[in-house]
């Protein structure tokens, strides 16, 4: 197979990722000439690897670690790093303080673009670090946020890690309901909210929900307003409530940083709460420092000067590692509102305009896109250098999409990992090619296989993603977890001591990684495994098709029938050549195993608020599952979705 891409050998040279090596070289005696040797030795070495880590990024602890891994005695969890170590993450970020460029630039839908220079930021940060100290917040309490991707969740964020309480944040498209279910499980001290939010060019006020959420969460003590809609609005009455303006009053020569333990929580983040009550999944302040310097500066080449862009919610772990650009010096560029109001266009004239090296979004924005026909000027992108893509599989199609309609001479960076580890296991390396339909790369530090059942590692085919070795940015444990009984069955019961993440993975012989979809939704068809993504990749490149979702139920008699549900684009009609056409596609890209027993239109696609499709939840419901058992309407995008397939359900049981 021909790359789509090559970097150039002055594009590696000049890269951090070569200058990583230089250093292991010149300081470390480690020698090496390509980049599978170095992931090699990283995996190999934990110990020695994260250790450089910590040094080429001069990490600053106001105590020495005593040594850099202490393992239990079997497993991960529990697993120790840096003992001994005194950081705090907000001091890092201020430690890239400049007066050369701005530390954000941030528009919402119909304003302008504005810019905040770092002072701003450290002075903003510093008077609501000193307004939480008047509050009595300390170390281990926490700060809840319901609010946009504005400046404002960004500096509440930092105030909260520089003392070090632990953040945790909803975005407000979630409803009341799952988002109490969240907080409720953290007990916050704090809460942050707006009067709401806009989307697609209309306003949602969040008023009368934040009432239902604070009736569910007694135990707070303050709650800060953010007149995000109407900035007018009166406070409500309660007498917890303060605006956010009046917490900028609270003037601070310097912004303290508290020193916490290197395994001392910085934030809480959840799991989609499709099935069952969220996970509370809980991140240590070292590992998420170390894991984004490597992730972002390693894997991203992100740098000073630079521009970072991720098109994220406040709700999605990629906010979280957006923010982590400032770690590097480079500027963050945030966008709030809808990525196709007015029109798909949107983001890429916020990019345009702020001058953004490096563009991040979920793998269905660049489908809506290819799918919509855009494409631009070789030179209408003169600073981009990458472009990134996670969420789901993006596929190959897309990725010559890319190519063919933004600019040749382009990164891209798929990446893949989880919540769980707020970063990526596998992603871009600026060493390497790049392959239509494949990320380029295990990530350093990560002991990525691909495992059968018996647990032997499987090459060049399909297995489940395992991590052999512990990461720091693991999750500490999941809130309110008594014994980890959650977070061993999340990820170790299926292998003793060993991370399964849920995905299907291929680890081709150059080393590349191809992710199938999730494990848990799998296609088990007559014993048979087939990934999802295989089957949406050839099904959603036809033009007709909007949308696609595919499930395989296992009946009682042991038979198994696979329906294909598909969302047509407007004027076009499901007739039986459309039918066969769609056959014909899975029979001749993928295989007859992957031609679905019936083909259904339908009206819409169920997904997570994060982008997500809701196989398993739509395979619950049409094995007989009430909907409302199965998924929270809260945590949905488009929650009326659900229904048709209860009404779909019905109607099989009918026939």
């Amino acid at each position: 197979m021909t790359p789509l891409w090559t970097p150039s050998d002055v594009f590696a040279q000049r890269s951090l990722m070569k200058e990583y090596m230089n250093l292991l070289s010149e300081h470390y005696d480690l020698h090496f000439q390509t980049y599978d040797e170095l992931w090699e030795w990283s995996t190999r070495d934990i110990e020695g690897f994260w250790e450089s880590i910590w040094n080429s990024f001069g990490i600053l602890s106001h105590d020495d670690y005593s040594l850099v891994l202490e393992k239990p005695e079997s497993g991960m969890i529990g697993t120790r790093w840096f003992p001994g170590a005194q950081i705090n993450y907000a001091e890092h970020v201020f430690m890239r303080y400049t007066d050369a460029q701005p530390a954000l630039l941030y528009q919402s839908e119909g304003k302008a673009l504005r810019e905040m220079s770092w002072k701003e930021l450290e002075e903003r940060t510093a008077s609501f670090a000193s307004w939480l100290r008047g509050q009595g917040v300390k170390e281990g309490d926490r700060v809840a946020a319901w609010l946009p991707n504005c400046p404002e969740a960004l500096i509440a964020f930092l105030a909260s890690s520089s003392l070090g309480a632990i953040w945790s944040s909803c975005s407000p498209d979630f409803g009341a309901s799952a988002v109490a279910e969240r907080f409720q499980q953290i007990e916050p001290a704090i809460l942050i909210l707006a009067d709401g939010y806009t989307y697609n060019g209309k306003p949602f006020s969040r008023s009368q929900d934040a009432e239902t959420l604070l009736r569910a969460m007694p135990e707070v003590k303050k709650v800060v307003f953010l007149p995000y809609l109407d900035p007018l609005a009166a406070l409500p009455q309660d007498s917890r409530y303060v605006y956010w303006q009046d917490t900028q009053a609270f003037t601070s020569e310097i912004l303290p940083f508290t020193p916490l333990p290197f395994d001392h929580p910085i934030f809480i983040l959840y799991s989609s709460g499709t099935t069952g009550k969220p996970k509370a999944i809980t991140h240590s302040t070292g590992g998420i420092l170390l894991e984004h310097l490597k992730a972002l500066a390693l894997h991203h080449d992100l740098r000073q000067g630079d521009v970072f862009f991720w098109y994220s919610t406040t709700g999605w772990m990629m906010w979280n590692y957006a923010n982590s650009a400032l770690l590097t010096g480079a500027t963050l560029a945030i966008y709030e509102g809808s990525a196709g109001y007015p029109d798909l266009n949107t983001l890429w004239d916020f990019a345009r305009k702020a001058g953004v090296t490096h563009f991040g979004a979920g793998a269905a924005f660049y489908i809506s896109c290819m799918k919509a026909g855009l494409s631009f000027g070789e030179d209408d992108f003169p600073r981009l250098r990458s472009v990134g893509t996670t969420g789901s599989p993006l596929p190959a199609e897309a990725f010559a999409w890319i190519y063919s309609a933004i600019k040749q001479d382009l990164w891209l960076v798929s990446l893949s990992g989880g919540t769980d580890v707020c970063s990526g296991f596998v992603g871009g390396s600026p060493l390497l090619p790049v392959y239509a339909g494949e990320i380029q790369c295990r990530m350093l530090g990560c002991k990525v296989e691909a495992w059968d059942e018996n647990g032997q590692a499987l090459s060049d085919e399909v297995g489940e993603l395992v991590i052999t070795e512990p990461m720091p940015s693991m999750p500490l444990y999941f809130w309110g977890d008594p014994g980890n009984a959650r977070y061993h069955s999340s990820y170790f019961e299926f292998y003793p001591g060993v991370w399964r993440h849920g995905d299907w993975i291929k680890i081709t012989p150059r080393n590349t990684l191809i992710i199938y979809g999730r494990s848990d939704a799998t296609l088990n068809r007559d014993g048979v495994r087939i990934g999802t993504s295989e089957i949406y990749s050839a099904v959603e490149s036809l033009p007709e098709i909007r949308d696609s979702l595919v499930v395989c139920i296992e009946k009682a008699d042991g038979s198994f029938y696979m329906p294909l549900y598909v969302v047509l684009n407007e004027g076009v009609e499901l007739h039986p050549e459309l039918k066969k056409a769609i056959a014909q596609t899975l029979r001749s890209r993928c295989s007859p195993r992957h031609v679905p027993d019936e083909i259904v239109a339908i009206a819409d696609i169920p997904y997570t608020i994060s982008g997500k499709k809701m196989e398993m939840p739509v395979k619950k419901i049409l094995a007989g599952q009430p909907p409302d058992t199965v998924a929270s309407s809260d945590s949905m995008r488009n929650p009326s979705a659900l229904q048709l397939f209860a009404e779909l359900a019905a109607k099989m049981l009918d026939d």
